[in-house]
């Protein structure tokens, strides 16, 4: 018992695929352990491969690269490509991410290129992945909460930010808590099953943003993430969640479809009731046509 112990202690903290790695390597030959290991340590480079151009890049066959992850227990490979996805996911970091991209020797305009090619994949996976009847679930819950929390923080607090102001404009009860961990903290402590939180974070999530969503969802608020994994650290704190992926070349990652899934979400809420979105807007109708925020020559 204690030797079983032992070796599930071995393996905490390890990504799935790491684990399925380090179980298996008695059955993998030299060469496939060598060969798993470049995969794994360049996870960026390879979670997007076909088989073929997996095989090509590491100078095998397919068959080697098919024949190596079933010793690994998967029978698809596309299994295989969803936990190197995850991997990559959780392993990443900001020097990793540029480091990739300097390997490869192309001019300046190609990567720029390069960058605005992954934002577009980025949001086709979303467009391909996003549930709309868990969409319309939120949306549902947003026309009817009594008040909404917008919570992310750092980098992804302009998200946060913007989805709480979009909302606002329709006339729910909207806020971004900013600052201090502790203002955080107390915004999420006032909510309670009336509430809805939507959550922001991605990789492997910041500890502010998973830990308040946590407490919101003990407090009886419902609970909804936008993040780029099943199985992140947000993904399994919610009562829903929706994936935005944000892989990239450049180093702060690619917030493309993540505005596009807020978009979605603030669009659906619009359209449930759109008597009252109109009646809303109506307020903003003569500030929008004559209001003295605008910009005119002479003012």
């Amino acid at each position: 018992m204690t030797g079983a112990n032992s070796h599930i202690d071995s393996l905490a903290g390890l990504t799935e695929l790491e684990a399925r790695y380090a179980d298996h390597q008695s059955y993998l030959s030299p060469g496939r352990r060598k060969l798993l290991r470049a995969i794994l340590e360049t996870p960026e480079e390879n979670y997007f491969l076909s088989s073929r151009d997996l095989a090509k890049k590491h100078g095998v066959n397919a068959a080697t690269i098919v024949r190596t992850i079933q010793l690994l227990g998967y029978e698809r490979f596309a299994d295989f490509c969803a936990d190197l996805r995850r991997h990559f996911v959780k392993r990443i970091t900001p020097f990793h991410a540029m480091q990739a991209a300097t390997r490869e020797k192309r001019p300046t305009q190609d990567r720029i290129r390069a960058n605005i090619e992954k934002d577009a994949q980025n949001l086709n996976q979303f467009l391909a992945t996003m549930d709309a009847t868990q969409l319309l679930e939120l949306a549902r819950r947003i026309t009817t909460a009594r008040r909404i929390v917008v919570i992310a923080v750092d980098l992804a607090s302009f998200l946060a930010g913007a989805m709480a102001y979009m909302l606002r404009v329709q006339g729910f009860d909207a806020e971004s808590p900013v600052g201090s961990t502790g203002n955080l903290w107390h915004s999420v402590g006032l909510l309670g099953p009336k509430d809805t939180v939507i959550a922001i974070s991605f990789g492997r999530c910041l500890r502010d943003t998973v830990e308040s969503t946590q407490r919101a969802r003990k407090l009886g608020a419902y609970t909804f993430g936008i993040t780029d994994s099943d199985s992140s650290p947000l993904a399994q704190s919610c009562d829903a969640f929706m994936l935005a992926p944000i892989a990239s070349p450049l180093y702060t990652g690619s917030y493309v479809a993540p505005m596009a899934a807020m978009n979605a979400i603030v669009s659906a809420s619009a359209h449930l009731h759109p008597k009252r979105t109109l009646e809303r807007l109506k307020h903003y109708e003569e500030e929008y046509t004559k209001g003295s925020r605008w910009y005119s020559k002479g003012s």
